[in-house]
């Protein structure tokens, strides 16, 4: 087998809040969020299906990953030159290892769990092309997903050619294919039609032959510019440095909501990519112990139309490793020689506690989203 594409960095693809933040979630949730005990990692199913879970935040999920004793070879894990299991391209070291994609009973399960523990209903798998290594994974991901009552939707990436017309093929591709899994997301608020996630939409001009899946589909552009997103049925951020700069997204509510389109701001924990991309000096995103991630979430919360709240939330990410934006556990016990981060003393955490710091965060924030969401529909009934 030949070995598998390095892909681009996101970032070179894409162009006191946190205080107040925090201060929001603990007055929303009635608890103290730093005190509060993590839930489980594992369990029986009984235990994880009776955890609610937002099916309003979407989380960006990757399955690109593998290992030499599952699939039998690396992928994505020895990007920069980095030799796994030693040594892995990220900053960070994921509890599981360098894990497979394809591993349904080992990592992909306990992603799942986790991501149910997370309180996320809905995971964006990250999928590039017809017969790509993602699309090998697909039924992995749904197969996982659905045995904790989670559902897929879909990131599209920029593969080679991608277009207008080839992503309306993708879309008929996607939903013929798996289209009948019980985890393949449809979204019941707009037409019981799928979310397919743009990435760097900006690459193609003209998408007006997104209208042929109308029907079937919310095509969501990566931008809020306010002139290519038109032809989309919604928009989203994904980048959690833009988000961090507080940028000025009142617009892009307010066209979404006058045209009926989905409006999904994305946030995320941190980011950095130093040793999956040597020599970017392009910005980091510090964690400040959970305060960033903090920021964004109020500040996406308060990006709605007026005083409602965004129609969804996305998150950057479960599990991109290379940017270091996962809230996937990591550790900083490694055995190769490289130093690694990890997420001690996030939230007042410490030891294993800290490694699920940020999904058991994710967790009361979406509950917090989804009250806000109850909130406004009591105030404003139809």
């Amino acid at each position: 087998m030949s070995p598998a594409p390095t892909p681009p960095s996101r970032r070179t693809l894409l162009t006191g809040a946190a205080a107040a933040g925090a201060a929001a979630l603990v007055g929303l949730t009635g608890q103290n969020a730093q005190a509060a005990t993590p839930a489980p990692a594992t369990g029986g199913a009984q235990d994880a299906l009776s955890q609610s879970v937002s099916r309003h935040t979407h989380i960006f999920y990757y399955p690109w990953y593998g290992n030499p004793d599952f699939s039998g070879q690396w992928r994505h894990w020895q990007q920069g030159s980095l030799t796994p299991p030693d040594d892995i391209a990220s900053n960070y070291y994921p509890v599981l290892g360098p894990y497979d994609s394809g591993d349904l009973h080992g990592a992909v399960g306990q992603h799942m769990r986790w991501l149910r523990q997370a309180g996320t209903g809905v995971l964006v798998s990250s999928w590039w092309g017809q017969g790509s290594y993602e699309d090998q994974q697909a039924e992995v991901v749904l197969e996982a997903a659905a045995r904790q009552g989670l559902q897929v939707a879909w990131h599209i990436e920029p593969y080679d050619g991608r277009d207008a017309d080839s992503v309306v093929a993708d879309i008929r591709y996607i939903s013929g294919k798996y289209g009948d899994h019980p985890a393949f997301h449809r979204d019941p608020e707009h037409g019981h039609r799928t979310a397919y996630y743009i990435f760097n939409s900006l690459l193609t001009v003209d998408w007006s032959a997104l209208h042929q899946v109308d029907d079937q589909a919310i095509v969501m552009a990566q931008t809020w510019d306010l002139t290519r997103i038109g032809d989309f049925g919604g928009a989203y951020t994904y980048d959690a440095i833009a988000t961090h700069n507080t940028p000025d997204w009142t617009e892009v509510a307010a066209f979404c909501a006058d045209r009926g389109m989905v409006w999904a701001p994305s946030l995320g924990p941190g980011y950095l990519d130093d040793r999956a991309v040597p020599g970017n000096t392009t910005p980091t995103l510090d964690r400040a112990d959970g305060a960033t991630y903090d920021q964004e979430w109020a500040y996406a919360l308060a990006s709605g139309n007026g005083d409602a709240p965004p129609d969804w939330v996305s998150i950057t990410s479960f599990n991109e490793w290379h940017e270091g934006t996962m809230i996937e556990p990591a550790t900083a016990h490694t055995p190769g020689t490289l130093d690694y981060l990890d997420f001690e003393g996030a939230y007042g955490r410490h030891g294993r506690s800290a490694q699920t710091a940020y999904l058991d965060r994710t967790a009361q924030w979406a509950a917090r989203f989804e009250a806000e969401r109850a909130r406004h529909r009591r105030a404003n009934p139809r």
